[in-house]
């Protein structure tokens, strides 16, 4: 594939036969003589590099490179003067010029320069494929109201360096929600990286989020950078933070306050700039009446608290998520995507599933394995799906009532499902609307005002 390159330079002579140059290397070389053709060209097309003089008439080549840098997937810049100076190198360079090469110009210097720019090119168009890639797999899946308001939250508050305390039960997708706020933050180039409370043993936690050096207890046989050092610049994710020991919960508590921190075995500070995420499926609040968890690392994890729905409270996105993972499997073991017979579906849309998402996408995968044949019947179903999990009739003879009968209108559907929701949220938190309106993601007022208007009263 060839590379594109642009040139930019107010001599003809030098336009020209850099070009031919170029060419002849096998670049796809353009050029202009000014700043302002330059900005104009690259609103048009896409190139991998500039080659960019700095003495242009109209705007300069440093303004030139300002107004390149502002572009949303800015080309690597390499800048080139026949009157440079040592002042002119560093603020190019400060402004984000890869490289400055001054006139006149040597060959092979230029052909090496450039084949590093491209080679920085590269690398950052896989970066922001990754990163797309990545942003689709950790998509939030669903049209509920509850997903609606989960990606709302998740647009304001991923921008912020704010610390995040995710609640849910076990598989609703406590992890994805960190990934998304993680590729949505400004942090997204940097790492992301996992601890899973619950599952590393008392004796090596600390070791695991603080790092330890050799020697500093048996077993240590080499340096280990920790979790937190690792996370530098990027996200730490702290799942089931509520599994922490209290003697742990006491560092980690002191290092989000000082983003500071000292390895085991080492008398050396080492500072980080980190951002944490933290989930649990266990009522925080409990756990410090219990005394199982400290009071002043909950304040300082619950910055901005999320809440992620069991699936049963969003039962409407079961076609869709379904859908997702049949395609998703399908693609991971080479197979022809399957389709869901409607009474298959209408099986999974009744099943309460206790296992949240993370059942629904075993069960899914295990269907695009085990099933032979491109369409997924209601006998492929385990028995305990299959079971008639709807409610009970009212009386004789009457059909269960649907989320979508016995409404006049939208209006009057949407509203039903809203006082329902909203009940079901306050009896979760002891009619407490202070904590509700912050599982919602809501002002208190707001609630108040919109409890009022569905004909809600307020406990004390």
């Amino acid at each position: 594939m060839k590379r594109s390159l642009l040139i930019v330079d107010d001599e003809p002579g030098i336009r020209q036969s850099l070009s031919g140059i170029l060419r002849d290397e096998g670049y796809d070389a353009e050029s202009v003589e000014s700043g302002e053709e330059c900005l104009e060209f690259l609103g048009k097309r896409k190139v991998d590099v500039v080659l960019l003089d700095v003495w242009l008439p109209g705007i300069d080549g440093l303004q030139a490179l300002e107004g390149i840098r502002a572009l949303e997937h800015p080309p690597v810049v390499i800048m080139i003067s026949g009157h440079g100076t040592i002042e002119t190198a560093v603020r190019a360079t400060k402004l984000g010029a890869f490289d400055f090469i001054e006139k006149p110009l040597s060959i092979e210097k230029t052909l090496l320069t450039l084949r590093h720019a491209v080679e920085l090119a590269e690398l950052g168009a896989q970066n922001r494929e990754l990163q797309e890639t990545l942003r689709g797999q950790y998509r939030i899946i669903g049209d509920s109201v509850p997903m609606k308001a989960l990606r709302q939250q998740l647009a304001l508050a991923a921008p912020t360096n704010g610390r995040v305390l995710v609640y849910g039960e076990s598989g609703t997708g406590k992890e994805l929600v960190a990934h998304a706020l993680h590729l949505m933050s400004a942090r997204a180039d940097k790492p992301f990286v996992e601890v899973n409370c619950a599952a590393i043993p008392e004796e090596l936690i600390e070791s695991e989020l603080f790092g330890h050096v050799k020697g500093s207890f048996t077993g240590a046989v080499e340096d280990k950078v920790g979790k937190f050092e690792q996370a530098n610049g990027g996200t730490l994710f702290l799942d089931e933070v509520g599994d922490m020991s209290l003697r742990t919960q006491s560092k980690v508590l002191r290092l989000i306050e000082e983003q500071r921190f000292t390895p085991l075995g080492s008398g050396d500070n080492l500072t980080v700039d980190v951002r944490v995420i933290a989930a649990t499926n266990k009522n925080l609040e409990e756990e410090i009446q219990k005394g199982n968890f400290r009071e002043d690392l909950f304040y300082r994890l619950n910055v901005i608290p999320f809440f992620v729905p069991p699936l049963r409270e969003h039962a409407e996105d079961i076609p869709a998520l379904t859908a997702y993972f049949l395609t998703e499997f399908a693609r991971v073991y080479g197979r022809k995507p399957k389709h869901i017979a409607e009474p298959a579906m209408e099986a999974l849309a009744h099943y309460r599933w206790p296992g949240n998402v993370r059942e629904l996408r075993n069960l899914v995968e295990r269907l695009v394995i085990m099933v032979p044949g491109d369409r997924i019947e209601r006998r492929h179903l385990p028995p305990n799906v299959c079971q008639d999990h709807r409610p009970a009739k009212a009386a004789a003879g009457t059909a269960p009532r649907t989320r979508t009968d016995g409404f006049s209108s939208l209006h009057e559907a949407r509203a039903a499902y809203e006082r329902d929701y909203i009940l079901r949220k306050l009896e979760e938190n002891q009619g407490n609307v202070s904590r509700t309106a912050e599982v919602l993601g809501l002002e208190r007022s707001h609630l108040y005002r919109k409890m009022k208007s569905l004909g809600i009263a307020a406990r004390e």
